[in-house]
């Protein structure tokens, strides 16, 4: 049998069970911004895996790249919210080592919206207010040279600043950044006259945490990650030893503040004991 048409009565019944939803959402949600604030306790250097664009794209029904570019859009979003509460330092993942091997086409649509996002970022009025430095880590020698040139830019425009740190990992991976930390430390020590096993003798973890790409950021406290995968995937692998994590099923280009706020609630609610 045909289905009967919608009404206007029924209509208006979803447009007020929406409105109710919304408005039952935004109070949590202000309740829950209250308690974060209340409680005091925020991480230092907080670390997002921005996971799940490609399959927020096939979920709602739209093309590839239309999740990497609500994506980008969803990290202004989070800095925002990152500057609202005083987050002193983040860290976030954008392209790894391995997403550099993807097909060509999404690749170069990935790299322009970098380039996009650096020359947006370097004349946001909220980067320059807060006095946000901004630094791109990991390997970047094979970018093109306009996406270099934007991210220079952006590290050059905020070189001074003290305020929020925002590390920008596009070509990272774990791996990579202990093998350059070692490779450096091993040069700088060959330089000054050391031999092989006068290094080995005296190796320290500190002597690796000095060439990290991070070095003087203190390690993270707090790494989430969104799409509902448990699991690193290589990132910060030296750094994150006492790291917390926070997995969370939403899609990165769908993770909203009160997402945000419940997991900041959840990292208060830890006991850190740093192996003690």
């Amino acid at each position: 049998m045909p289905r009967p048409p919608v009404t206007a009565a029924l209509r208006t019944a979803k447009k007020t069970r929406d409105t109710v939803r919304g408005a039952l959402l935004w109070g949590y949600e202000q309740r829950l911004a209250r308690a974060v604030r209340g409680h005091g306790k925020l991480p230092r250097h907080l670390g997002l895996i921005l996971d799940g664009n490609r399959r927020y794209a096939r979920a709602t029904g739209l093309q590839r790249e239309m999740g990497h570019t609500f994506g980008a859009d969803k990290a202004h979003e989070v800095l925002q919210w990152c500057l609202e509460l005083g987050i002193p330092a983040v860290t976030i993942w954008v392209l790894s080592t391995d997403n550099t091997s993807r097909d060509p086409e999404e690749l170069a649509h990935i790299l322009s919206l970098l380039e996009r996002e650096a020359r947006n970022l370097a004349t946001d009025p909220r980067i320059h207010a807060n006095r946000v430095r901004v630094r791109a880590i990991g390997q970047h020698r094979d970018f093109p040279g306009h996406v270099l040139s934007a991210l220079r830019e952006l590290e050059e425009k905020t070189a001074d600043y003290d305020g929020m740190l925002l590390n920008i990992a596009v070509g990272y991976g774990g791996r990579e950044e202990i093998v350059d930390a070692v490779k450096q430390h091993l040069g700088a020590r060959a330089a000054a006259g050391d031999t092989l096993e006068g290094v080995m003798a005296h190796l320290q973890p500190e002597h690796i945490s000095a060439h990290l790409y991070t070095a003087g950021t203190p390690d993270p406290d707090f790494i989430i990650r969104t799409s509902g995968e448990i699991r690193l995937s290589g990132f910060m692998l030296w750094q994150s030893v006492y790291s917390e994590y926070y997995f969370c099923d939403v899609y990165w280009p769908g993770f909203r503040r009160v997402d945000f706020l419940r997991a900041l609630r959840d990292f208060q609610g830890r006991e850190r004991r740093f192996g003690r």
